[in-house]
């Protein structure tokens, strides 16, 4: 099924407009405008309420029918984004190979907040994401995913607990951020919206610096991006993970733990397609993996916490 084989509501205006109204909409998708309130309010269909007035985007009922029809949007694929993890990365590598052409992962590191923005917009699965340290993550989390209007339809599930700090360069022996805030030592620094900028301003914060008092002289996007500038050595340090540090044959300062989580709609946690994933991160090779980097506890993978 394409676009074009979808049914357009009639006239001329609703063809072209990109947004359809309560009576447009209803008969687009052949509903009385009773069930299509209904639907609405249950967030259980696309829709926004502006000016007190129901609209309907009609490129995310296209997608809301084949999610219909086919039992969840292209069911034998996984599109993840959000935040950088070697570990995910390394599973993602090992799935690819065992799926054939049965089945597709694709993993595409944004940094949580785009993640994010990515997932609201459907156009990711999944999004990885990380925010604050692990005593509090689970409310941090959940308010993450309240910002988005389609947050009641989505779930947490934990992958692991990580070790959070900031990479150093080779041959840099430094004990302490508050030497590299203070002195000149060359950032290279995570865009806003990325989980480990976001530990890193807490941890500076609680020691007196901000981010402003770093001299930033590059902006990451990944985590592996902001390791190869330290292995390239055209910055000294960065934030980021022990796991990240240690893929790179870099230094590491700790400055503590963080919870590692997967938000996704609810239909996919169990689908077989994600059962694997988990599967996979939880194998004895991505356990042994997990060892020789460092900075993982895969004790909490798999448990699905909610959103709320």
């Amino acid at each position: 099924m394409t676009d074009r084989d979808l049914p357009r509501p009639a006239g001329d205006a609703a063809a072209d407009s990109p947004n359809l109204t309560a009576r447009q909409a209803a008969a687009y998708l052949h509903l009385n405008e009773k069930k299509l309130y209904e639907l609405a309010n249950a967030r259980e269909i696309p829709a926004v309420r502006v000016g007190g007035k129901w609209l309907f985007p009609r490129p995310l009922l296209e997608e809301w029918l084949r999610e219909q029809a086919h039992g969840g949007v292209l069911t034998d694929r996984l599109l993840i984004t959000g935040s950088d993890d070697p570990l995910l990365a390394a599973v993602v590598t090992s799935l690819v190979p065992q799926l054939g052409g049965e089945a597709y992962v694709a993993y595409s590191p944004t940094g949580t907040l785009p993640g994010l923005e990515l997932l609201a917009r459907r156009r990711a699965n999944i999004c990885a994401l990380h925010w604050g340290g692990v005593d509090t993550s689970a409310a941090q989390h959940s308010m993450l995913l309240r910002r988005f209007s389609q947050h009641p339809q989505w779930t947490l599930v934990r992958l692991a607990h990580r070790e959070q700090g900031v990479m150093l360069r080779r041959e840099l022996s430094i004990d302490g951020i508050e030497t590299l805030a203070a002195f000149d030592y060359r950032w290279a620094m995570r865009q806003p919206g990325a989980g480990s900028r976001h530990f890193l301003e807490s941890a500076l914060a609680s020691r007196g610096f901000r981010p402003d008092d770093c001299s930033v002289v590059a902006e990451a996007r990944t985590e592996r991006e902001a390791a190869g500038l330290l292995a390239r050595e055209e910055a000294d340090c960065a934030p980021g993970t022990r796991a990240a540090a240690a893929e790179f044959g870099l230094g590491f300062i700790s400055l503590g733990w963080e919870a590692f989580d997967l938000a996704l709609p609810r239909e996919i946690v169990f689908r077989k397609l994600f059962q694997q994933l988990l599967q996979c991160y939880g194998s004895a090779d991505m356990q042994r993996l997990a060892t020789r980097l460092g900075g993982y506890d895969l004790s909490p993978l798999g448990q699905v916490l909610g959103s709320d």
